[in-house]
């Protein structure tokens, strides 16, 4: 089987709490202990002795604004050859929490002009987008579905202007959810994933690659 990246290159993990996953923000080579850093092991597995480095620059509590306001220092001062994107629960959430909406228009926008950045700055860096994703695992967080949704089909759409690769997370879990596994079993909070629920995002990263 082929390489999926070659000796020397730099793939760079980046969102909020789901792709942070308490990652030691000191530390450059730590990746967390979710689906950034499972891709890692699994690819080394696949892989062995292969020289590609993986960074996660995840953090929680990140929406959209949030990795554009540190695009230069977490994006373009990294050069990564590889890049994905899994962002929107945040922009969502904050409404129901803090009183703090991010429209869907906003969400879009910004967004928009991230991927701009990194197609305009770094040209040959592919780009994974995932989708943000909620599982029924809260009842009282069913009501978000009237803000979430719409940003979904917001990404999507950037997904066909921008993305090489793109992870329906949300349809997947939901699958996932209905043949395998209880809603529990991915998240405990309809959020933010189990280990298992890390496992399947891991597996989706990798297949889209093969």
């Amino acid at each position: 089987m082929k390489n999926m990246f070659e000796d020397g290159q730099v793939v760079l993990f980046q969102g909020d709490s789901v792709t942070d996953c308490g990652r030691n923000y000191s530390d450059m080579a730590s990746l967390g202990g979710g689906y950034p850093e499972m891709v890692a092991q699994r690819y080394q597995l696949l892989f062995p002795g292969s020289k590609v480095t993986f960074i996660n620059k995840g953090i929680s509590g990140n929406r959209v604004k949030n990795l554009l306001e540190r695009y230069e220092e977490d994006f373009k001062a990294i050069k990564p050859d590889f890049l994905s994107i899994l962002i929107g629960i945040n922009d969502t959430w904050r409404r129901y929490d803090n009183n703090d909406p991010t429209s869907t228009e906003s969400f879009e926008e910004t967004y928009r002009e991230l991927l701009t950045r990194i197609k305009t700055d770094m040209p040959s860096c592919k780009i994974m987008i995932i989708e943000p994703f909620l599982l029924n695992t809260d009842p009282a967080k069913a009501v978000w579905r009237e803000d979430l949704d719409p940003k979904i089909h917001a990404v999507r759409k950037l997904a066909k202007e921008f993305a090489d690769y793109y992870i329906p997370m949300d349809g997947i879990f939901a699958k996932a959810e209905v043949e395998m596994f209880t809603c529990r079993q991915i998240t405990e909070d309809g959020v933010h994933p189990t280990r298992t629920g890390h496992s399947i995002i891991a597996e989706e990263y990798l297949n889209a690659l093969r």
